[in-house]
């Protein structure tokens, strides 16, 4: 019970100690903040007005609402388009570094939030230390103790801690949130390019095999036609040459064939890798002009850009890990108040080292560091990070002016196309009248073989060419459903 209550006293006597340390510091450092009361830390700046026009070119809707907010899966309908797009979002290799990312963002926040807790440490030391025999402490030892050298023993917990007075702290946290943010943002951009660039391959490969029908039946075409005229040679109605010119514009559909199934299991297996898997053949059915998009396609107003797009919203959270960085380095020129204390026992020799209350210690300190000079280091600290806070600003209205251009250019792209590929559809209707014609007026003496020739190469470029705007309208629309900021919901 003494050896109990002798320990108490001695706890109690560390902690008043303790205490008294900690008043004698603060009454130090309200005395500073006195001095230096003219000092302000820097505040934050909010996000810049982009300056966002009232509607996007080429339009004049006033309704925030736009095709961004339509899930993917009701903007694309297209069931193999969804299982693919599907694949991607768990199999993507992209994906999985930036959920992991979000992962190690999330452990950085967890550990910010700790920023206000003291450090604790345990230590145990055992030391032994022999001075020369004719040094004073080996005199001392010889004559006091009666031997040559002196042990020490030791166990101990050190507390320290630093008031948050000018918040570095708090800036500390602000970024180690934001740059969680980030990185969530940063998943959700990629996975809206990623939908984009699957959705663009998955159509464009549709066009081809419109492109490679258009190329086999205009061979089965040529065929006939080079039979035709064959016969005709043969008759003594036409020469070599009308068969070479024949066979030669028969070939232009031959070699496209081969050509075309080229690009086709090229944009499989682009696809296959997006999505995650080894390259393979991709079942898909439909006609590229049953593709179901909208005729009207909402963009909403250029201000939904700010919450709809990803990497205006990175970037904007890059401005707030701007302003902490900022904070930060301001808090780092101006004093800091830490205090220590420490306590445990103690001992020169072993056998006593857990003899209470002897062996007792406690230690309390406070101390306010204020920098003087360190060759301008933080003075260079502090305007840099203030510097890359105007940069973050620059590269936030740069994004924003970036992503309104990238939707007018889209939505000019759908209007001209749209043109485009009524103007083709009429031009390769009167073609293949003009070739059903030109085979009728062949076959009976009432045109000549050029006149067959030049019909079906007609045809052929047209038919490839309005494949081709189809699914470049189509593209279109899957980028201005990107540009607007759809495919993250």
């Amino acid at each position: 019970m003494d050896y109990q209550s002798g320990g108490i006293r001695q706890l109690n006597l560390i902690y008043f100690k303790a205490t008294q340390m900690k008043r004698v510091v603060y009454t130090g450092f309200a005395f500073m903040l006195i001095i230096l009361s003219g000092c302000k830390i820097s505040k934050d700046i909010a996000a810049p007005d982009p300056s966002l026009p009232a509607s996007f070119r080429g339009t004049e809707q006033t309704d925030s609402s736009g095709i961004a907010t339509i899930q993917w899966k009701q903007f694309f309908t297209d069931t193999t388009l969804q299982t693919i797009i599907d694949s991607a979002l768990v199999h993507n290799f992209d994906l999985q570094v930036a959920v992991k990312n979000i992962e190690a963002a999330k452990l950085i926040v967890s550990q910010a939030k700790l920023g206000y807790f003291p450090e604790a440490k345990l230590q145990a030391t055992a030391a032994i230390n022999r001075p020369s025999d004719n040094s004073l402490n080996g005199l001392s030892l010889s004559e006091f103790l009666g031997k040559s050298y002196i042990e020490d023993y030791s166990l101990s917990a050190q507390l320290s801690w630093e008031a948050d007075i000018w918040g570095k702290i708090k800036n500390q946290k602000q970024k180690a949130a934001s740059s969680f943010l980030q990185t969530n943002e940063a998943k959700n951009a990629i996975q809206t390019n990623l939908i984009s660039l699957i959705a663009s391959g998955y159509y464009n490969l549709i066009m081809l095999d419109a492109q490679i029908s258009i190329a086999k039946k205009n061979l089965l075409l040529g065929d006939s036609t080079v039979a035709i005229i064959r016969h005709q040679y043969n008759a003594g109605q036409v020469t070599d040459l009308a068969i070479q010119q024949a066979e030669a514009q028969r070939l232009v559909a031959a070699q496209l064939i081969p050509f075309i199934q080229q690009q086709i299991e090229i944009q499989e297996n682009a696809l296959s890798v997006l999505a995650g898997v080894n390259p393979s053949a991709i079942n898909r059915k439909g006609q590229l002009h049953e593709t179901i998009i909208a005729n009207e396609l909402s963009t909403g107003v250029p201000a939904s850009l700010l919450q709809n797009r990803p990497d205006i919203r990175a970037v904007e959270l890059q401005l707030a890990i701007a302003n902490a960085n900022t904070g930060i380095a301001k808090a780092n020129m101006y004093p800091a108040l830490s205090i220590t204390a420490a306590g445990g026992i103690n001992s020169f020799k072993a056998s006593n080292w857990f003899s209470m209350p002897a062996s007792l210690f406690g230690m309390a300190a406070g101390g306010i560091v204020q920098p003087l000079f360190q060759r301008k280091q933080l003075k260079t600290q502090y305007e840099l990070a203030k510097v890359e806070r105007e940069k973050v600003v620059i590269q936030f209205r740069q994004s924003v002016l970036g992503a309104v251009g990238e939707v007018s250019n889209a939505q000019v792209k759908i209007n001209k196309l749209k043109e485009q590929e009524a103007i083709a559809q009429n031009r390769v209707g009167m073609l293949q009248k003009a070739i059903t014609n030109a085979d009728l007026l062949f076959k009976n003496g009432m045109a000549n073989y050029l006149e067959v020739i030049t019909a079906q190469s007609n045809v052929l470029q047209g038919e490839l060419e309005l494949a081709s705007l189809r699914k470049d309208r189509v593209t279109a629309a899957i980028e201005l459903y990107r540009s607007l900021g759809g495919g993250w919901k």
